[in-house]
């Protein structure tokens, strides 16, 4: 029930593949941009244009908005895109006059972060571009599963604040049922066990909380010693809140705070309304990337 869209060109910034890492799969394509209010302006021939937008809910400052620039993204993608198929996307950041943006200030060590996520939060991915010059991002892209899918796209035009954009992207085929929401905040992945807390007894919309997350090897109950920066902090959070659409203001990029405990990475943020948000931690065990998901209930 899900229609492939062809080669189109967005205004955000989107690609997908070979990156950090899938959770537990994660698919994507370029398909409509959100714009401010979460819905994109339709071009003809499959264009979408989306101003990027400073993200107020971030975990650390953004600046102010008026320091935000206006950039576009424009994607180019292959006509024809069936599952599991390698395809190469063309992503193009333009100012407001059409002008390629040339120049991007690296931020956690990378010019563009590309967070891909099924619209029912059941495939995550955050993946990196590779930098063509002049303006344009290239990466190989693999969609293996039917659905519909929502990718953020974090990147900072030189002198400017975290910019975000938002696309939209359909893969055909059939889908799978959603499964149930699980609050509980003890998992294991693989051979690591990771325990969610909170600063604050109750989650609640506006309320500044750290986000706390310890490590430990599943054969011991010990603190993880293998620990590794992550993009250049203990580790890297993404929180998306339940909604559709899915828009920036349901977009949180928090940054790792420094000299936590050994096995421990600690993340401060606020959760904008109120509602279920699922998060993403990712982190470096000695080379190996280990995404840990939760949902937790804000009220």
């Amino acid at each position: 029930m899900i229609r492939l869209i062809t080669a189109f060109t967005l205004t955000s910034t989107l690609l997908l593949v070979q990156g950090c890492s899938f959770s537990p799969r994660a698919e994507e394509k370029p398909v409509a941009a959100a714009t401010k209010q979460g819905e994109g302006h339709s071009m003809s021939n499959g264009e979408t244009h989306d101003s990027a937008e400073s993200n107020p809910h971030q975990g650390h400052s953004m600046g102010d908005e008026e320091n935000s620039s206006q950039a576009q993204a424009k994607l180019t993608a292959p006509r024809n895109i069936t599952p599991n198929t390698p395809v190469t996307l063309t992503i193009d950041i333009r100012d407001s006059d059409g002008k390629a943006i040339a120049n991007f200030d690296a931020f956690q060590e990378k010019l563009m972060h590309l967070i891909a996520v099924s619209d029912d939060f059941q495939f995550f991915s955050h993946i990196h571009p590779n930098y063509k010059g002049n303006g344009r991002f290239e990466v190989e892209a693999l969609f293996p599963q039917a659905g519909n899918y929502t990718l953020f796209s974090d990147y900072k035009p030189a002198g400017t604040t975290e910019q975000v954009s938002v696309l939209k992207t359909q893969v055909l085929g059939n889908t799978s049922p959603t499964p149930a929401i699980n609050l509980n905040r003890a998992k294991t992945f693989g051979d690591t066990k990771v325990n969610l807390t909170f600063s604050q007894p109750t989650l609640k919309a506006g309320q500044e909380v750290t986000l706390m997350f310890d490590l430990r090897q599943v054969a011991n109950n010990q603190p993880l010693i293998d620990l590794q920066p992550y993009l250049g902090e203990r580790g890297h959070l993404v929180i998306l809140k339940q909604s559709s659409p899915l828009t920036r203001t349901d977009y949180i990029h928090a940054h790792a705070m420094k000299n936590t405990p050994p096995g421990q990475a600690h993340f401060m943020t606020s959760f904008p309304q109120p509602g279920k948000y699922k998060l993403w931690g990712q982190f470096n065990r000695n080379g190996r990337i280990i995404t840990a998901d939760f949902w937790v209930n804000v009220i």
